[in-house]
């Protein structure tokens, strides 16, 4: 497995359940890391709690390419980025007739479009370096659809699709790119969905930060195109 120590990290997203405990692993593994999110006060928490400088604590929307291009943009100064992990995401899930034009746009706006903005950011600079791994989080929706999923599955099968495009277009290069499918993770995503579910079944936030760490630590000479983690009790793959 590859070594982390002093890896340049950048997680977007790093205060949600996944990401803080995803900081927490790769900081105790020696990376280097910077965090992003619109909650600046838990970013300054977090970074605090784990011994990083809150100066690597940058406030960023996803949604907006210039604080997306700024936030790069100021990791970059003082080196590269030799991973991008993309924990940022909104979840909806609302039946046709319940679903408004504001709820779809939203959701293609924050997990498609926002990703969008976050990779061509952080692109050119592994190009240039010819190496680097990019990690997105589509989940089991961007590869099994679900009733009441039309937004959100929209948004990550078309994150699933763009990220599988990039990969054709670098694949001369050591930049590698992983999707991972995590289905059914107790975390804030269930907070505002009516919807009745068993979250004490579901897969923790810290096994699904596990996971990242791990897949962080990919051999230089192989890629995990992907992985799929969902609850023992509800295989949707």
């Amino acid at each position: 497995m590859e070594n982390l120590q002093g890896k340049r990290v950048f997680i977007a997203g790093a205060s949600g359940g996944i990401g803080a405990y995803t900081v927490k692993l790769l900081k105790q593994s020696g990376a280097e890391l910077f965090l992003a999110g619109r909650n600046v006060s838990k970013l300054n928490t977090i970074a605090s709690d784990n011994g990083i400088p809150i100066s690597r604590a940058i406030e960023m929307d996803i949604c907006d390419a210039a604080s997306v291009n700024a936030a790069v943009a100021s990791v970059l100064l003082s080196g590269k980025i030799d991973i991008l992990i993309n924990a940022t995401g909104v979840g909806v899930i609302k039946s046709m007739d319940n679903l408004s034009n504001a709820d779809f746009e939203k959701t293609i706006q924050t997990n498609l479009i926002g990703a969008f903005y976050l990779v061509k950011a952080v692109l050119p600079g592994m190009k240039e370096d010819k190496k680097g791994l990019i990690i997105n989080i589509p989940g089991v929706l961007g590869k099994v659809p679900m009733a009441g999923a039309a937004a959100y599955s929209a948004s990550k099968y078309g994150l699933t699709g763009m990220m599988q495009s990039i990969r054709e277009e670098i694949k001369r290069t050591e930049i590698r790119i992983t999707n991972i499918f995590l289905g059914g993770v107790d975390s804030a995503f269930w907070d505002t969905i009516d919807l009745k579910v068993q979250r004490e079944k579901m897969i923790s936030a810290e096994e699904a930060g596990r996971a990242i760490w791990f897949l962080c630590q990919q051999p230089r000479s192989a890629v995990v195109s992907e992985m799929v983690l969902q609850p023992f009790n509800h295989q949707a793959i």
